[in-house]
């Protein structure tokens, strides 16, 4: 499956750019800004597309045309200003939603946020609400859209190399607090190797089951 990685260079694209990598299954391309952010990529041996998701619509669906499936983890990360959260959090994923499915690239997997159809839960966090907002409605385009989705929402991203156990439920309120961004990079080819994921959203974080087990029992 020729995968296109949107925010390869991420710490959770880079993950997913690597699993891929390793995998016989995936012939992944990294979505990436700047030509200096290649090496990375080229020793993980992965082919890379220079390009922005504040460049035109159409530029970007002449990249996104050669692909089977799109993966998006891009955002615009915590030291940039609310502009930012809406060009490529916002409108960047939208953009990449549309030209999927003007290309009639089928597949697309979103890599969201815990909550984010939850608008009580916005403000819980000071200075969050631009942030899910944006993803509540990249989400909502994509629900409405003709693509073959799967969007995963995980809580708190951390750092451990592990993807260790998770559980996977359809209601925020049943996940706890944390989860590796391994386990999330793991589980992007989990789903993509698993048809009956198509069209589920999956709220994720640590817990009891290996991503197998935990992707098994929700889709069960």
């Amino acid at each position: 499956m020729k995968v296109l990685i949107i925010g390869a260079h991420g710490k959770v694209g880079q993950r997913i750019s690597k699993a891929m990598s390793a995998s016989k299954d995936f012939e992944p391309t990294a979505f990436i800004r700047k030509e200096e952010q290649k090496p990375l990529f080229e020793e993980m041996g992965v082919a890379t597309v220079v390009e922005s998701l504040e460049n035109t619509p159409e530029a970007i669906g002449d990249v996104i045309k050669n692909y089977d499936a799109v993966v998006f983890s891009a955002g615009s990360g915590g030291n940039t200003g609310d502009d930012k959260t809406i060009t490529i959090d916002l409108d960047g994923a939208i953009k990449s939603i549309n030209q999927a499915e003007k290309h009639g690239v089928k597949r697309f997997i979103m890599v969201s946020a815990s909550h984010t159809d939850d608008r009580s839960y916005w403000d819980q966090v000071d200075g969050m609400q631009p942030y899910y907002t944006a993803k509540y409605y990249a989400d909502l385009e994509l629900k409405r859209s003709k693509l073959d989705y799967t969007i995963l929402r995980p809580v708190l991203l951390t750092d451990e190399d592990a993807a260790g156990k998770i559980i996977m439920s359809e209601n925020p309120d049943e996940v706890n607090s944390e989860i590796p961004r391994q386990a999330v990079a793991e589980t992007v080819l989990a789903v993509l190797q698993n048809p009956k994921s198509k069209g589920k959203i999956i709220e994720m974080s640590k817990g009891d089951h290996t991503i197998s087990e935990a992707l098994d029992k929700f889709l069960a």
